[in-house]
């Protein structure tokens, strides 16, 4: 944003529609900490080569069944704070608890196993391009089992492949099922691996701005479908979006990052597009 002629705390004010609610960090921060946390980030920073720092003393915690959106501008450090929740980034300091256990010291099977309790959905989906539908969504079943058996769609056992196909019923693609992921849309491929996070049975879903590489209309679809099944789950969600619109539509909660620090922590229903893109774009 050019020329700026108001401070940080006044345009995260204007954001604001409701203004008897003039405190939105405090008041989220007190909601969520109300109820059980399935995520509580404390003091977390992420420094890249001894002297760039990404993030800076974030700290946040999300209660049970709560959708959360991430937004900032490119580069504010999103995706690597959603990576840092999960460590598939290691933070460079900072404490973290998934589903009521710390996190942050875990390792080896321990971490696998606290991991595989989240889903995790991709930009890019992170399919097997030449394995159909159906073996992809039953690779979710590989957090909970493992062998030869969770490989192939034509080797599972008859309860997990009949669970595959019922996710991906759920998703409106079970008439694709045994058609290769690298000849659907990107708008299936994302159906898909939204399936086969489900199949995980996960207490918790993340997910890295998962409509960003569709087009307005798959997205739209996408993130309706993505947000009813979580919903019907009564899953915990926080999910990295650069679409304003869809923050403010499918989240309850409204997380913002500038500059690598946490500025912006508000129910989103306080919250108007106009303020938001001043500062957002």
């Amino acid at each position: 944003m050019n020329n700026l002629a108001f401070t940080t705390a006044e345009v995260f004010a204007d954001c604001l529609e409701n203004t008897a609610v003039n405190a939105p960090f405090e008041t989220a921060r007190a909601v969520a900490t109300a109820a059980v946390a399935d995520i509580e980030v404390t003091g977390l920073t992420k420094t890249f080569g001894g002297s760039v720092q990404v993030l800076r003393d974030i700290h946040f915690s999300i209660p049970s069944g709560q959708a959360v959106a991430l937004i900032g501008h490119n580069g504010s450090g999103k995706s690597t704070l959603l990576r840092c929740c999960l460590r598939l980034i290691e933070p460079s300091a900072g404490t973290i608890n998934l589903l009521n256990r710390p996190f942050s010291n875990l390792s080896g099977k321990a971490l696998r196993n606290l991991r595989s309790q989240v889903g995790f959905i991709f930009q890019r989906h992170n399919l097997v391009p030449r394995l159909s539908a159906l073996t992809n969504v039953l690779h979710g079943v590989q957090a909970r089992k493992k062998g030869p058996f969770t490989w192939f769609h034509w080797m599972a056992a008859q309860k997990d492949r009949e669970e595959a196909m019922l996710q991906l019923e759920r998703v409106g693609l079970a008439h694709l099922a045994l058609r290769r992921v690298n000849q659907l849309s990107g708008g299936e491929s994302q159906r898909v691996a939204i399936a086969r996070a489900l199949m995980q049975q996960p207490k918790m879903v993340m997910a890295d701005e998962p409509a960003a590489s569709l087009d307005p209309v798959a997205g739209e679809e996408v993130m309706q479908l993505f947000l009813r099944c979580i919903k019907e789950e009564g899953l915990t969600l926080l999910f990295v979006s650069h679409n304003l619109e869809h923050a403010l539509r499918y989240a309850d909660r409204v997380i913002g990052l500038r500059g690598g620090k946490l500025e912006l922590d508000a129910p989103a229903s306080t919250l108007n597009l106009a303020s938001l893109r001043k500062i957002y774009g």
